[in-house]
């Protein structure tokens, strides 16, 4: 069997440890099931500042919405335990 055909019956997943991806491709009523809101809030720099002060995000990624999406994620679930 050629390389190309081994990786043709792979199935596809996406890759583990990047749930918010996954997450932002889900339809509302996939959301819906699983007990999940999107929602579009805004941080102040200071908020921004506590993130990194705590270590859930680093200073040259402030600007990175992803990385500060998941810094906020990061701290919900520390500080709600979930």
């Amino acid at each position: 069997m050629s390389q190309h055909a081994e990786r043709s019956e792979k199935p596809a997943t996406p890759p583990i440890g990047c749930p918010a991806a996954a997450e932002r491709t889900l339809t509302p009523s996939q959301r819906r099931k699983e007990a999940l809101r999107c929602l579009t809030i805004e941080l102040c720099e200071t908020e921004v500042d506590a993130l990194i002060r705590r270590g859930l995000l680093k200073a040259d990624a402030r600007n990175d919405r992803l990385a500060v999406m998941n810094a906020l994620h990061a701290h919900l679930d520390g500080s709600l335990g979930t």
